[in-house]
């Protein structure tokens, strides 16, 4: 039979072994293109003159798992980019060509392969 002790250990284990599995996402934006595996501009807003957005995200601590970009438009899924991160610091993005009628606020979820929102970033598009 285990001792108190040893449970809280074994739980804390599990936690610790939860948090070092757990990467992050160190910088992310939208962008209306990218040089050289960098964001060129820094897009907020983008006029419907514009079709095309890039979104750019910078991962840590993620080498080998599979991360997500999940384009959300009025709380509908309309694309996912699946990526396999290769190094401990890795950098991907995706693009979306949007339509003249999809004006309003687009959100880009960043999700690791259980899911689990590791970030989550907006623009408006008018």
């Amino acid at each position: 039979m285990k001792s108190t002790f040893q449970i809280v250990l074994s739980a804390g284990l599990i936690l610790f072994s939860a948090f070092v599995y757990a990467g992050s996402v160190s910088r992310s934006q939208f962008t209306t293109q990218m040089d050289g595996r960098e964001p060129t501009d820094l897009v907020v807003t983008l006029g419907t003159g514009e079709r095309q957005i890039v979104y750019f995200t910078e991962l840590q601590d993620l080498a080998g798992h599979k991360v997500t970009h999940q384009w959300m438009y009025n709380g509908h899924v309309m694309f996912e980019k699946t990526f396999d991160v290769g190094g401990n610091r890795w950098r991907v993005w995706s693009s979306k060509t949007l339509q003249p009628g999809w004006t309003g606020r687009w959100t880009v979820n960043t999700l690791d392969e259980d899911g689990t929102l590791l970030s989550s970033q907006e623009f408006e598009y008018q």
